[in-house]
Parts: structure tokens; C-alpha cells; sequence
């Protein structure tokens, strides 16, 4: 049924140029309140559903939006925003959204269903491609920026946290030039 509706979503109005799903800024957040523009999210991995209503993150809303499948407005005066009004709006919540987006937008791109992390300075928990809302995900991915320093002990302390939530802990290093690497993490040694 979601891939019905999608179908509907990405055939041409009047103009010629796809219908896209309208989503609401408030002060903190993005909304999704149309209720098939809800299920059709949702079940691909989108945001969180609250009274009827999907809730999507900042890195979420994002890639959204630089897909082109969302239009964002404000909540009071429903002027249309660009990609960069709205990073600049969550840059003032969140300094490393942008590092965020990069990460998830890389992940999304290869195909893996990406969810908001269990807090302990864990940014995502990662899906294997096929097994959102099969399974629980597998992984767990702790964004680094290079160049900025991340003590042993925070590295310690996430893996730790992996190790007793049953995950894997991966690392994702987003260089200077943009590019995401990873690395796996499993055991800590320090001589």
C-alpha cells in the first residue's frame, strides 16, 4: 500500500514537477501531519509518529528536503524555506547537525534504513538493508569529525555502551573533504 501511495506522490501535478510532502517548522521541529504522507514515511524508516503526526529530525528533514520529496514551511506565516534556511535554523540547536546530515545522507545513499541513536553520545542506530521493522538494528554509529579530537575515554565509554547493548559499534569519520569513512570498532586496547 505505501508504494501505492508513493507512486501517487511522485506523479507530475498540473506543472509537470512532483508532488511534494509538506512539512511544517516550528520552533524545534519539523511536522508531517497528512496522514498518507505520514504512513508512507514511517514506513520507510522517517521520523517518529506521535498523535497521528510524524516527527522528523533535523538530519532527517534535510535529506529530505535536498531529495526534493518535502517542502518545508514555517508553522505562522507558511513561507516556503530552502535547504539552507533550514540548516541554518538547526545549526542554532545543534552545532553538528551538518556533520549529522553528512553521515546520514552517506548511509541512506548506500541503501541502510538510519534511526535516531539511544542517546550516551551514539548518533544513529543502523539497519541492514532489508531488515527495517524485521529485525532490531544491528549497529550502532558514532559520528567523528577529523581534526576535531575525541579523548580515549569517550571512545571507551560509547564502546562500552555497544558491548552492553548487544550492537556493533561503528565508527563514521567524516573527512575534511566531506567523505564519510568507516571503521569498526570492537575492542579497546590502551599499553
Amino acid at each position: 500500500m505505501a508504494s501505492k501511495q508513493m507512486e501517487k506522490r511522485t506523479t507530475p501535478n498540473d506543472s509537470g514537477a512532483p508532488k511534494k510532502i509538506e512539512a511544517i517548522l516550528s520552533e524545534k521541529e519539523i511536522i508531517v501531519s497528512t496522514p498518507s504522507d505520514v504512513d508512507v514515511l514511517s514506513s520507510r524508516g522517517y521520523g517518529v509518529v506521535e498523535n497521528g503526526k510524524l516527527k522528523l529530525s533535523s538530519y532527517e528533514a534535510l535529506f529530505l528536503l535536498g531529495k526534493g520529496l518535502v517542502e518545508v514551511r514555517l508553522e505562522k506565516s507558511k513561507k516556503e524555506l530552502g535547504f539552507q534556511e533550514v540548516l541554518q535554523c538547526f545549526e542554532a540547536l545543534d552545532k553538528n547537525v551538518w556533520v549529522k546530515y553528512l553521515i546520514y545522507r552517506d548511509l541512506r545513499s548506500r541503501g541502510y534504513v538510519v534511526r535516531d541513536g539511544f542517546g550516551f553520545g551514539v548518533d544513529f542506530r543502523l539497519y541492514k538493508r532489508g531488515e527495517y521493522g524485521k529485525d532490531i538494528a544491528e549497529y550502532i554509529v558514532y559520528g567523528i569529525q577529523e581534526g576535531k579530537p575525541v579523548s580515549m575515554q569517550e571512545l571507551a565509554r560509547v564502546l562500552k555502551f555497544a558491548q552492553s547493548a548487544k550492537k556493533k559499534l561503528v565508527l563514521a569519520v567524516l573527512n575534511r573533504r566531506g567523505e564519510v569513512v568507516y571503521y569498526s570498532l570492537s575492542r579497546l586496547t590502551i599499553k
